[in-house]
C-alpha cells in the first residue's frame, strides 16, 4: 500500500458519464436556453445522442420556424459534448469550423440529435451532427472541426 496519489485518470463508464451530464447544476445557460438534455453515451463510437427542447418563445424565426442560427447551435452543442466524451471528460474542444446544411425546417418542440466525433487528434478533431424532428425526418446535419484542449488549460 502507497500513500501517493495516483496520477492515472480515472476511467469513467458511458453510465458514469451520463450520469455526470444529468446530474449537473451547472449547465451553461447557453445549453439551457437550447433545453439541452443528454440521451446517451457511447465512447467506444466516440458518439452521443440528445435533446433539445425548442421553445417557440425564444426560438423562432419570423416564419414561425427554429430560427437556423439555433439549429447550428444545437448541432455544436451536440459535436462539443461528443468531442468531451471521445476524450473520456478530460478535455474540452473548443469549435474551429462548422459548416451545416439545413433539409427541412424544424417546429418548436422536442429536437433528437446526434453528435460523433471522425477523428480525434492531439490538435485537432473531426466532428458530425445531425438533427431529427420528432417524425425521425433529418432536419440539418454539420460537419466542424475543433480544437482538444485539457479542462485543466481551458479554465486558466
Amino acid at each position: 500500500m502507497t500513500d501517493v496519489a495516483s496520477t492515472t485518470p480515472e476511467v469513467l463508464t458511458d453510465d458514469a458519464i451520463l450520469a455526470r451530464f444529468q446530474r449537473t447544476k451547472n449547465q451553461p445557460t447557453g445549453s439551457q436556453t437550447l433545453g439541452f438534455q443528454i440521451l446517451a453515451v457511447n465512447q467506444a463510437e466516440k458518439r452521443v445522442e440528445v435533446a433539445f427542447e425548442a421553445r417557440a418563445e425564444l426560438l423562432l424565426n419570423p416564419m414561425k420556424q427554429i430560427q437556423g442560427g439555433y439549429l447550428c447551435a444545437m448541432l455544436d452543442e451536440a459535436m462539443s459534448v461528443a468531442c468531451m466524451v471521445a476524450s473520456g471528460m478530460t478535455h474540452v474542444a473548443p469549435t474551429a469550423e462548422m459548416k451545416t446544411s439545413f433539409y427541412r425546417p424544424a417546429q418548436p418542440g422536442r429536437i433528437r440529435g446526434i453528435g460523433r466525433v471522425v477523428k480525434w487528434g492531439r490538435t485537432i478533431a473531426f466532428t458530425e451532427g445531425e438533427l431529427y424532428d420528432p417524425e425521425g425526418r433529418l432536419l440539418a446535419k454539420a460537419t466542424g472541426t475543433a480544437v482538444p484542449t485539457p479542462f485543466q488549460s481551458y479554465k486558466k
